[in-house]
């Protein structure tokens, strides 16, 4: 049987189920009642994993969850068309497949061939889970020009191997290999 988890020991980045659909934390504020007899609350900001949504929620102290049957299976980004997503699980060798409406705009990040990890519920794929920073080249920059660097901070727009577009330092060039920030989809330096 799995594991109960109190409302109130749940935090940041805790994973759990809630009217039979994962629930992930991404924060957690505990009140506690001034009055005699009152009751301490949870407020908890958290995504269901099914459908993306943010939604605020407040529990008891007390209220008790399970914890779900997720697993993060690695997986390889194979390639994407009209019906979905498609990806190689690295255990079992199965095609997995994400509709376009879950992978949302993570596409930006991957590359054919690129290893990340799956989140399954239940042993279906829900979604996917990128690592901090993806290594990407460079497609189509201006060269910099000599002279605009007088500010010491000065960018210029690359577009990325995935069509994605960042701003970079002015010495980047078109064909080198640089690393971005999955979260932020910012340049954090060369590969």
């Amino acid at each position: 049987m799995a594991s109960l988890i109190d409302a109130i020991n749940i935090k940041r980045r805790t994973v759990f189920e809630h009217e039979n659909a994962p629930y992930y934390c991404l924060d957690s504020a505990i009140s506690t009642p001034t009055a005699r007899g009152g009751q301490t609350l949870v407020r908890l900001k958290v995504r269901n994993l099914l459908t993306g949504s943010v939604l605020d929620k407040t529990f008891k102290a007390g209220e008790k969850f399970k914890e779900p049957d997720m697993q993060l299976v690695p997986v390889s980004y194979l390639y994407s068309d009209a019906d979905g997503s498609y990806f190689l699980d690295q255990d079992n060798f199965e095609t997995l497949t994400l509709p376009a409406s879950v992978i949302g705009d993570a596409l930006d990040l991957l590359v054919e061939g690129a290893l990340i990890h799956m989140h399954k519920y239940n042993g279906n794929p829900i979604g996917v889970e990128l690592p901090i920073h993806v290594v990407l080249e460079v497609a189509d920059t201006e060269p910099g020009v000599r002279g605009d660097t007088a500010s010491g901070g000065a960018t210029k727009v690359a577009k990325l191997e995935t069509g994605l577009e960042v701003r970079v330092p002015l010495f980047i060039k078109q064909g080198e290999k640089v690393k971005i920030a999955t979260e932020t989809r910012e340049f954090s330096g060369r590969a």
